[in-house]
């Protein structure tokens, strides 16, 4: 009995290989992602018949087939109104039309901003070398009193200095550490 109980352990073990290699996949330990292909369509590619008449290509430019397709799902038999004359005095006092390209802006200043900082390695070796700081810190109350002086004196709003925030000295084992 005891040699008997070593093979009839091994032999499920033996009947789950003999399943192949998706025994996992039928038992749900694994999970599939969803093909992005299946997901979304696109156009099918196709040559035009002359090639001279296509656009030039943008790089990075959004494709125009795209979102014009995407008006048709939306809304579909239906075509923009022209603006009505309180929409055009809304736009017009609230800065006029945005910049098409407002998506690839926000994502050039969001990369701006988002750079990781050096690591300990390069502030050791460059540590003199500190870049200025990204910009400048107004005195909030500083700057709310020369607000109130101008208004009081009848002055412009923009006259006069614009205080700043100081930063303080660091020492040289908070610029070494990039404290």
């Amino acid at each position: 009995m005891r040699r008997l109980r070593p093979a009839l352990m091994a032999l499920p073990l033996l009947a789950f290989a003999g399943c192949g290699s998706d025994t996992s996949r039928a038992l749900g330990f694994t999970r599939d992602a969803p093909d992005e292909f299946l997901v979304t369509t696109r156009a099918p590619l196709s040559v035009p018949p002359q090639l001279g008449n296509l656009p030039v290509p943008t790089p990075g430019a959004p494709r125009p087939q795209d979102s014009r397709n995407a008006a048709a799902i939306l809304a579909p038999g239906t075509t923009a109104a022209a603006p009505t004359p309180a929409e055009q005095a809304l736009v017009a006092r609230a800065g006029g039309p945005v910049e098409g390209d407002i998506r690839r802006q926000v994502d050039e200043e969001t990369l701006r901003l988002d750079r990781p900082p050096s690591g300990t390695v390069d502030r050791l070796m460059n540590w003199l070398n500190e870049p200025p700081p990204p910009g400048i810190a107004v005195d909030p109350s500083g700057e709310a009193q020369r607000l109130r002086e101008n208004a009081a004196l009848g002055r412009d709003p923009g006259e006069g200095q614009t205080p700043i925030v100081q930063p303080r000295s660091r020492t040289f084992l908070q610029r070494l550490l990039g404290t």
